[in-house]
């Protein structure tokens, strides 16, 4: 299973206890290291609804998703978490955002909403569109 692996990352794959945070350049093999463990934890009875595994961009969590799946067949009850950190902290916040007086239904502004209020707040206090420009 660790074919292509150099020793670093047999290490890491290898590596039973404890989390991992696995930090390297672009083509370096993250994703393969990170998806060779979480198949070995499994493989050694660890539950994957108890797997965590978070990147930064939607394309990678897939990729992990994907590349997991062709490693190790899963129960589709009980899959690892493999998600991005933007979607982990949404997840978190819905669940536990009454804590905080808001309600769970928030949405998350983009740069195209967060410009449109800007304008709007602009006209509201009669700033000329042409004199400053939300950025």
């Amino acid at each position: 299973m660790n074919a292509g692996l150099n020793d670093a990352q047999k290490s890491a794959v290898e590596t039973l206890a404890g989390p991992m945070l696995v930090l390297a350049g672009a083509g370096s093999g993250k994703t393969r290291v990170v998806t060779y463990r979480i198949a070995n934890l499994i493989r050694h009875g660890i539950q994957p609804s108890r797997i965590l595994a978070v990147t930064f961009t939607k394309k990678a969590a897939m990729e992990m998703q994907h590349r997991v799946a062709d490693l190790i067949t899963l129960d589709t009850s009980d899959q690892p978490e493999i998600s991005t950190f933007h979607s982990l902290c949404v997840r978190i916040l819905r669940r536990q955002i009454d804590q905080l007086g808001y309600p769970p239904n928030f949405t998350i502004m983009d740069a195209a909403d967060q410009a449109s209020i800007c304008r709007k707040v602009l006209r509201e206090i009669r700033v000329p569109d042409s004199s400053l420009r939300p950025r």
